[in-house]
């Protein structure tokens, strides 16, 4: 696995992951961002990002060196389906919200990234980038003299540095919470402590 990273793909290419795909593009890395429509409707989309940044389709996205996955949870497994996920490196932004009323799905007494990494088999999945607000992942990482924090968790040590690197590379700065299990529970909107927490570490 390397460790080089030039592209990310985006799957969903909602507010969450037209924020984590600005944030790339100014980094300088170079962005597949995909819908569960035709690449064609992200046009004005990509447009507005910029030449680091292409529309595909899901299989073109998950080909990237790290594949971010932000989809509305109802719509999940579909957005995970007919892909070959081995080996590759997950950032699970999801939150398992139900609409309307924003209740939690039915999770069979595990975490939602524990539901996710069964729909993405041999993946190596980290949990990050679910608890900041759309709006504050879109912002300037860099304020007030630090940098705005992005937890991550999960069970792979190497995915985890390198999911790492990239956040430390995009200008935040990671706050790292251990195993799926624990970190995952924290994570978790609606029911764990850190959804919308906007912390800044100080330099």
């Amino acid at each position: 696995m390397t460790t080089t990273i030039n592209t990310v793909g985006i799957i969903g290419a909602g507010a969450i992951g037209q924020a984590m795909a600005k944030q790339l593009v100014r980094a300088g890395l170079d962005v597949i961002l995909s819908n569960s429509r035709d690449p064609s409707t992200l046009a004005p989309v990509i447009d507005a990002l910029g030449p680091h940044a292409k529309a595909g389709t899901r299989q073109q996205a998950a080909a990237a060196d790290i594949v971010f996955v932000s989809v509305n949870w109802s719509r999940l497994e579909d957005a995970l389906a007919d892909i070959d996920w081995h080996g590759r490196i997950v950032i699970d932004a999801n939150n398992p919200v139900l609409l309307p009323g924003y209740k939690l799905a039915e999770l069979g007494g595990r975490n939602s990234t524990q539901v996710l990494t069964d729909l993405v088999p041999g993946a190596r999945v980290v949990k990050a980038f679910n608890t900041l607000l759309a709006a504050v992942l879109a912002g300037e990482p860099r304020e007030a003299g630090g940098r705005r924090v992005v937890f991550l968790s999960g069970d792979d040590a190497e995915a985890k540095k390198i999911v790492g690197g990239l956040i430390d590379r995009l200008g935040f700065v990671g706050i790292d919470l251990g195993s799926t299990q624990v970190g995952g529970n924290l994570q978790q909107f609606p029911g764990g402590p850190l959804p919308a927490v906007n912390l800044i570490k100080l330099a």
